[in-house]
């Protein structure tokens, strides 16, 4: 188990000195789960992952292991072992691809992917076999729509993938299913993005069409310093993650969440001194009727920042930090 992950076979037990009786008991005994037909995890063990990571690996590996053909592990699944950023889908599945003409079917909470690319894409991480980060990340893209692929793309982007590595993983897809939100979803990346909230923050901005969009704008004045999400002419929009404040405790990064709101507040006084306008945005508002309506807030605070300040920013060229694109 220790070597696989926390997942041991019907087989293997056996050869550890079980017997069919042995498994039985301790299934019935709640010690041990099935995570798939003849595939057993620790039930201490499964409790002690979480929900978003842990989980989501240990099922991906079940599944990668009960597989009577090669595959590999991919698109969300993939994600998973690579810590490249995803949304979370309302059914989550475990993905598997293998070689084959092209397919896929869904049973049992797999979703079996047929390929006729692999070989250059694949990777062993922690015992099992990956497709490597850029397809990962261009699979996403045509299994989930355009927010999900941006969101992993601008993910691969920030750990080091380029744009070239990206577009040699299109450049076999030609005809395959959504391939072209594949490539939309590469050209609107960018790897300055911090977080899928930021990601997909950009996207709506770009929906909005105002611009030009700078991500990541710095000041510094000597004495403070703030680096913002957005700025669109001196409009600054800030995506708020609720992780900021809660306590680490809480699964969120705050030691003292007071004391994070109290900074926050000194942050956002002094970049306003600096006659710019700013926009906060919270995830729910990224999504359905609320995403419209902070759409058009949005576009009625940038209006009132322009009225009031215009949009050059030339005065405060003294105080800009460039960074590179």
């Amino acid at each position: 188990m220790a070597q696989q992950g926390g997942v041991i076979t019907t087989a293997q037990a056996m050869v550890a000195g079980l017997s069919g009786d042995d498994i039985q008991r301790l299934l019935r005994s709640g010690q041990w789960v099935a995570l798939r037909k003849g595939h057993y995890a620790l039930a201490e063990h499964l409790e002690d992952l979480d929900q978003h990571v842990g989980r989501p690996r240990i099922e991906a590996r079940a599944a990668w292991m009960a597989a009577e053909k090669a595959h590999a592990i991919s698109h969300d699944s993939a994600a998973v072992y690579l810590e490249i950023p995803t949304l979370r889908q309302q059914e989550p599945l475990v993905h598997l691809t293998r070689l084959g003409p092209p397919r896929a079917r869904t049973r049992h909470g797999v979703r079996r992917h047929q390929s006729r690319v692999l070989l250059p894409h694949l990777q062993h991480v922690d015992g099992v076999v990956v497709l490597d980060a850029a397809r990962t990340a261009i699979d996403i893209a045509r299994e989930h729509g355009l927010p999900a692929g941006v969101v992993a793309i601008d993910g691969v982007r920030r750990q080091g993938v380029g744009l070239a590595e990206l577009r040699a993983a299109l450049e076999p897809m030609r005809h395959w299913p959504n391939v072209s939100t594949a490539r939309v979803a590469v050209d609107a990346s960018d790897d300055r993005a911090e977080s899928a909230g930021e990601s997909l923050t950009r996207l709506m901005l770009e929906e909005m069409g105002i611009g030009p969009i700078q991500p990541q704008f710095e000041l510094r004045d000597g004495v403070r310093w703030a680096r913002c999400d957005f700025r669109i002419g001196r409009h600054l929009v800030e995506f708020d993650g609720r992780g900021k404040y809660e306590r680490q405790d809480e699964r969120g990064v705050a030691r003292d969440p007071r004391q994070v709101l109290w900074e926050e507040k000194q942050r956002q006084d002094w970049l306003l001194g600096y006659q710019l306008g700013m926009s906060r945005v919270v995830w729910a508002e990224l999504w359905g009727d609320r995403r419209r309506l902070a759409m058009e807030r949005i576009a009625r605070e940038y209006a009132l920042t322009c009225a009031r300040f215009g949009t050059s920013i030339d005065d405060l060229a003294h105080l800009i930090v460039h960074r590179a694109a």
